[in-house]
């Protein structure tokens, strides 16, 4: 297996755009695709780790670790170039900054023990500063397409 071929194919787009940003959407990605399948395969063990009561229905958090697994690979898609791909990342952002909102409003409401917030910690705020940083490249970027070559 020629291990430098998936290196490059995985780390390289034709837009310029940063690799820093290749690399996180590429680890978003993985990430992603990880706790969704472990949501899918074991869709208790987050309820039973925070000491919350197990779902009636485990499909319907199993459809959640399905849909992270989606975003995973949009993720590994907007990884390609990122510059295009921007819709992506913005639609995961969205989703990365709503839900820790609705987390805090089931803590208040005493819904979610506390302890269950340490999945905001990788699942949300990680990815705030460089999917911002991604959008504000891709911004530039095509701020700077539209006005055309300087003279």
């Amino acid at each position: 297996m020629d291990y430098k071929k998936i290196w490059q194919a995985l780390f390289s787009n034709s837009s310029g755009a940063p690799l820093w940003a290749t690399v996180w959407l590429v680890a978003a990605g993985v990430y992603n695709l990880v706790w969704g399948g472990l949501v899918i395969l074991f869709p208790h063990a987050l309820f039973d780790w925070t000491g919350m009561q197990r779902l009636n229905y485990p499909e319907i958090w199993q459809c959640v670790g399905m849909i992270v697994g989606v975003y995973g690979i949009g993720y590994l898609v907007a990884a390609t170039n990122p510059r295009v791909h921007w819709p992506i990342v913005l639609v995961g952002l969205l989703g990365k900054v709503c839900g820790p909102v609705g987390f805090a409003k089931a803590l208040y409401e005493g819904l979610f023990p506390p302890l269950f917030g340490v999945t905001i910690l990788s699942n949300d705020l990680l990815w705030w500063v460089p999917f911002s940083m991604i959008l504000l490249d891709a911004f530039r970027y095509h701020l700077r397409v539209a006005r055309g070559p300087q003279a």
